[in-house]
């Protein structure tokens, strides 16, 4: 699905948000891969949401 540069922003900031306080991964990252991304929940977010796998609806008012 096509997101508004501010949808993603703030799905990437939600999923974040929800990784810092523990939340389980949903890709399958080596510890080589965290390391190389310096273990930021930001980036993590980030491929989740490129690799659309992430349970995230949005919800747009119809005009």
């Amino acid at each position: 699905m096509n997101y508004t540069k501010y949808e993603k922003a703030r799905i990437i900031g939600a999923r974040a948000l929800q990784l810092a306080m523990g939340a389980p991964l949903l890709l399958k990252l080596s510890p080589e891969e965290l390391k190389k991304i310096n273990y930021s929940t930001i980036e993590i977010a980030k491929l989740e949401l490129e690799q659309d796998i992430l349970p995230i609806t949005i919800k747009r008012p119809m005009p």
